[in-house]
């Protein structure tokens, strides 16, 4: 039944000539209440499946106190503001200026990148009818949808999106490149191990370690990052990601030398590491907290100088933005890994879930840690009210499109508080198509998208995000103040 419903309501948007999402009357609910400040209380659980609902307080713009909305400044073709014009180098850098981190674009522009992630169309069979029926081919597509993305304010686009195709518009969005070396060698070497690793994290790492120190892993350095020098003249490339969410486990020492051969990579490096902290041949009994700590920015920067050195060979124009952090408890929290993040990356880039919104003393902890700002590469929450299952993903359930917008503006309006946020990446451009089994389960069944599989706006949704990033430069104008 679940699935004949699905197959009927994607028929249904395809055949929809309206160009906004329709949500069905019996879901539409009430207005939402609002706090004794006038901001809207929203409802939220962490999925479908759950009967916990917990409600939060969302601010958005046109409620802040002393906030009077005017217009921002002009902007140019980058989508940066006309404004307060530092030097131009060429391409995109960072500067702090007045206490706060800025992206500078090629002129020399204040820019803040305000992107959506995997900005590419569907492959499910729905979604590819869908495309034929609206646009008639990809180069369409990418025409009409890069324009759509701007007249909701945004200004580029994330990880995982149609590079090539938007290339190819007459004036592309701010992009960035996801690279994959480690990706690329786990590939190969897990079939080594028969299709699987022995006790694999749910990024399917073996004993939850990037194989880092492994010789072997520096030729898929070397053969992955090459091909970027396609790109090393392009004006509208923001950076390059490299790999995501790679398992960086606040007790990668111990696992080194508890779990891998003796004669492999990893082992040997702990090894010589712990040697020669302790000044004597040590083992596990010997490891306390301070070791652990120091031996995981040894870890990451074995990888960072791998692959930050490849990207300088091959473009030594752009960014290097990091390799996407995400878990809280880890690198998250991990002082010494964000002071060697800062010595490699331009801009930390960290994925972040499960939060109503940041915390202010955490992100302070991040520029302060690594001396860099700091952009959010994936976020989202998912609208009980899409028809999708939303059993899936890391992002929350809140019922309605609308609620989806207070949650988008309420989690900027504090990202920009921070004064080291340049940018954010709402994740993703369109939604899950349930029918795709050939997906992952994480990315199956979830209204994470800004248009449905038909390629239909989600019109609340939208009008929230136009709202707020249309007034970027006075919020932030209005934040320092």
């Amino acid at each position: 039944m679940q699935k004949a419903f699905l197959l009927l309501m994607l028929a249904a948007n395809i055949a929809c000539n309206n160009s906004i999402a329709q949500v069905p009357d019996s879901q539409v609910s009430q207005p939402n209440p609002t706090d004794a400040n006038g901001y809207y209380l929203v409802k939220t659980r962490t999925n479908a499946t759950s009967n916990t609902w917990t409600t939060y307080t969302a601010k958005t713009i046109d409620r802040l106190p002393g906030f009077a909305i005017t217009t921002d400044p002009a902007l140019n073709d980058y989508g940066s503001w006309k404004v307060n014009k530092s030097a131009g180098s060429g391409f995109f850098r960072v500067e702090k200026k007045a206490g706060r981190w800025w992206i500078i674009d090629p002129d020399g522009y204040p820019f803040i990148h305000k992107g959506v992630a995997v900005f590419r169309p569907g492959t499910s069979d729905g979604q590819k009818a869908a495309l034929n029926s609206k646009y008639g081919s990809r180069e369409q597509w990418a025409a009409r949808e890069s324009q759509l993305l701007k007249q909701f304010g945004f200004n580029g686009t994330g990880a995982w999106s149609e590079v090539d195709l938007l290339r190819q518009t007459t004036t592309p969005p701010v992009y960035t490149i996801i690279i994959n070396p480690m990706g690329a060698y786990k590939s190969v070497h897990i079939k080594k191990f028969g299709g699987k690793y022995e006790m694999a994290g749910w990024q399917g790492y073996r004993y939850d370690l990037a194989m880092v120190f492994d010789p072997e892993f520096d030729a898929f350095v070397e053969s992955t990052i090459a091909p970027i020098a396609q790109y090393a003249s392009d004006k509208y490339l923001l950076g390059y990601f490299t790999d995501n969410e790679l398992p960086w486990k606040n007790d990668a020492l111990d696992r080194h030398l508890k779990y891998l051969g003796k004669e492999e990579a990893g082992y040997l490096a702990a090894k010589k590491w712990l040697d020669d902290r302790k000044g004597k041949n040590a083992s596990l009994t010997d490891i306390n907290d301070q070791d652990r700590a120091a031996f995981s920015g040894f870890y990451l920067e074995t990888y960072l100088k791998k692959v930050t050195t490849a990207i300088r060979k091959y473009d030594p124009n752009h960014l290097y933005l990091g390799c996407r952090f995400n878990q809280e408890s880890e690198e998250l929290s991990n002082a010494e890994m964000f002071r060697v993040a800062g010595k490699y990356a331009d801009i930390i880039s960290i994925n972040h879930y499960r939060k109503w919104e940041p915390s202010q003393a955490i992100m302070a902890n991040w520029t302060n840690w690594s001396g860099k700002p700091f952009i959010i590469t994936e976020w989202y929450t998912k609208g009980e009210d899409s028809g999708l299952p939303n059993k899936s993903g890391a992002g929350w359930n809140v019922p309605t499109q609308a609620d989806r917008g207070y949650f988008y503006q309420n989690f900027t309006i504090e990202l920009l508080k921070s004064k080291a946020c340049v940018g954010w990446h709402w994740f993703t451009y369109q939604d899950n198509d349930p029918l795709d089994l050939k997906t992952d389960p994480s990315n199956r069944d979830s209204n994470k998208g800004i248009v449905n599989s038909a390629f239909v706006p989600y019109e609340p949704l939208v009008k929230n995000m136009k709202y707020l990033n249309d007034h970027v430069y006075e919020l932030i104008q209005y934040i320092d103040k």
